[in-house]
């Protein structure tokens, strides 16, 4: 009778393991979600096309439980001189906030930072003239901020 008892204990033990393994498991943010983040945290325009169309569609990226949160550019105006930043700040927030979250915010932030500053000098390629060189002035302006206070 004893034996009995503790087999089915064993039996049961094991199966309540195998569910609450399964139940965390199919909660947690998938495996290559650092690489997901790095990929879209780059300088490159095609980094900041993939995080963009994430973006757009971010239930699809739900398990990964990003934080998509933004506060645009902070207390800095999101459309300096009718620039618009506002995207690229979101952009930046997103890489802080996240590798905030992973617990490796310092060893990204200045990656972080230049992949912003190169944002916005994609931004500045749609003028010219003197106003190309104000949007880039302006760009330089917010990348030393963020630099320096970020």
């Amino acid at each position: 009778m004893h034996r009995r008892l503790a087999t089915g204990l064993a039996a049961s033990t094991l199966a309540l393991v195998a569910v609450v393994a399964t139940a965390t498991a199919a909660t947690a943010a998938p495996a290559d979600k650092p690489q997901v983040l790095s990929s879209w945290t780059q300088t490159s325009a095609s980094s900041y096309n993939l995080w963009a169309a994430a973006r757009a569609n971010q239930t699809a990226w739900s398990a990964y439980e990003f934080d998509w949160s933004t506060d645009y550019c902070s207390d800095s105006p999101d459309n300096p001189f009718g620039f618009p930043f506002a995207t690229s700040c979101a952009r930046h927030d997103f890489g802080y906030r996240n590798y905030k979250a992973a617990g490796t915010f310092s060893t990204n932030k200045s990656r972080l930072d230049s992949a912003f500053y190169e944002d916005l000098k994609r931004v500045c390629t749609k003028y010219s003239g003197a106003t190309a060189t104000a949007c880039n002035s302006t760009a330089w302006t917010y990348y030393q901020a963020v630099r320096v206070f970020g």
